[in-house]
């Protein structure tokens, strides 16, 4: 059993980078992101022995994530909550590649969170994680067509986004 056990931990280690960006895409927070994962990660510790072997442990994991997730909004009721963003008080107009990436990839966070709940987890899960379109409905046990419609519209939702604030910057 304690092969087994440190084959386990072994496994949620190599994932564990994955697992924190789908909890902060989710969360949209960090300090929520890592209490999400954390509380996640214990639950995966304690319920060890309910993973069965031979199957994906990151499926396993995100799906618990998610459901963590679904209960921490309804009983804090946080649907309606937003955050200052990360961003505020940076400075404007640097000359450093870095800095512009930086900041792209903020316009790319910031209009990810523009999305519903249930497009941001399918972009997220498929776009960001590189799951399969089945992998993902899978995990969020939805019909094919269901997480289709949701990556379409999110994808195109996130499109309008970026070249909405791409003209605004001209």
């Amino acid at each position: 059993m304690p092969a087994k056990d440190a084959e386990f931990r072994a496994e949620l280690m190599a994932i564990l980078p994955r697992l924190r960006r789908f909890s902060r895409s989710l969360a949209r927070h960090e300090a929520d992101a890592d209490d999400l994962l954390q509380t996640a990660l214990e639950r995966a510790l304690k319920r060890s022995d309910q993973f069965q072997a031979g199957t994906r442990l990151d499926s396993w994991m995100y799906r618990m994530i998610k459901n963590i997730w679904i209960d921490e909004i309804r009983a804090r009721n946080r649907r309606a909550q937003t955050f200052a963003p990360e961003e505020a008080g940076l400075g404007v107009g640097a000359e450093d590649p870095a800095f512009d990436r930086q900041v792209r990839a903020m316009s790319v966070e910031r209009a990810m969170e523009t999305l519903s709940d249930d497009q941001r987890i399918a972009v997220s899960l498929v776009l960001v994680e590189g799951l399969s379109y089945k992998e993902a409905a899978s995990v969020l046990d939805l019909p094919m067509g269901t997480l289709t419609s949701r990556l379409a519209r999110g994808r195109q939702a996130l499109a309008d986004q970026l070249a909405g604030k791409a003209g605004e910057s001209t």
